[in-house]
C-alpha cells in the first residue's frame, strides 16, 4: 500500500540550523520509508537562484538527492522560493510541479497548491506576486550581481513584515469564494494547501480543506496519507 507524505512551510534558513536538521531527521527517519513526498512551497524562506543559494543550502540538496533515491520528492515553489530552478532540480533529483496538482489515490483525489492564490482579499499581495513571477522580472534579478540581489531581497522582505503588521488576519487568509470557484472544477476532490500557517481542517459541503501549518525550530507537520486514510502527523526532535 503506497503511502504519501505532504508538507509545506518550512522556511529553511542558513542560520536555522535546528530546523534544517529537523528537516534532514524526517528525510531519514520517517519519509525515507514514503513513496512519494510532495512539499507544497516555501521549503527555503529566501531563494535568490539556483546559482546562489544553492551553495547555502549544501546539507539540504544532498538530504533531498540521497531520499529521492527511494521516495519520489515532489516540489511546488511558494511566494518565497519562486526562483528554484533546474539546477535545483538536476542536483536533488526533485519533480518540480505546477499549481495546482490533482493527487489521485485509490481512494480519494486532493488537489495541492501553495495557497497565495486564494488569499485574493490581499489585493496589493496579489498585484506583486504579478509583477515578482513575471517571467520578464525573474529573467532580469537571475542576471543581477549577488549584492544587489540581497539587498533587493531583504528591502522586499522587510516591506512584507511592515505591510503584514497592518493587515487584519482575515486580509492574510485564503477567500473562500476564491476557494469555491476553484474547487468547482474538481468536483469529489478535497483540497491541501499551505501559505496561510493556519494549521486546521475545514468541513465545507461539497469538500474538505486541510491547511499545512509552519514548521517551527523543534517542530514540524505533516498530512500522511497511508491504506486509503488521511492523518495529521506531528514531526519534533524526538522522532526516531
Amino acid at each position: 500500500m503506497s503511502q504519501i507524505f505532504i508538507i509545506a512551510d518550512l522556511h529553511l534558513t542558513v542560520n536555522k540550523i535546528e530546523k534544517t536538521h529537523l528537516f534532514i531527521k524526517f528525510c531519514q527517519e520517517q519519509a525515507v520509508i514514503a513513496d512519494q513526498l510532495f512539499i507544497l512551497g516555501d521549503l527555503f524562506h529566501t531563494w535568490l537562484g539556483d546559482d546562489l543559494s544553492i551553495n547555502y543550502y549544501q546539507k539540504v540538496i544532498l538530504t533531498l538527492k540521497k531520499l529521492s533515491l527511494k521516495t519520489k520528492i515532489f516540489i511546488m515553489t511558494g511566494n518565497r522560493d519562486f526562483l528554484l530552478g533546474n539546477n535545483f532540480v538536476k542536483q536533488t533529483n526533485c519533480i518540480l510541479i505546477n499549481t495546482p496538482y490533482l493527487l489521485k489515490t485509490s481512494k480519494q483525489q486532493y488537489l495541492l497548491t501553495h495557497g497565495d492564490e486564494l488569499c485574493t482579499d490581499d489585493k496589493k499581495y496579489q498585484r506583486l506576486k504579478r509583477v515578482l513571477q513575471h517571467p520578464i522580472t525573474k529573467f532580469i534579478f537571475l542576471h543581477l550581481k549577488t549584492k544587489l540581489r540581497i539587498k533587493i531581497s531583504n528591502k522586499l522582505r522587510q516591506n512584507s513584515i511592515k505591510a503584514q503588521q497592518s493587515k487584519s488576519l482575515k486580509v492574510m487568509d485564503v477567500n473562500m469564494t476564491s476557494v469555491n470557484q476553484l474547487m468547482q472544477k474538481y468536483p469529489g476532490v478535497n483540497l491541501i494547501h499551505g501559505h496561510t500557517h493556519r494549521l486546521d481542517t475545514h468541513v465545507n459541503n461539497n469538500f474538505t480543506r486541510y491547511v499545512l501549518g509552519e514548521w517551527s525550530n523543534n517542530q514540524g507537520n505533516a498530512i500522511k496519507i497511508n491504506h486509503q486514510q488521511l492523518n495529521r502527523l506531528k514531526i519534533s526532535t524526538t522522532i526516531n
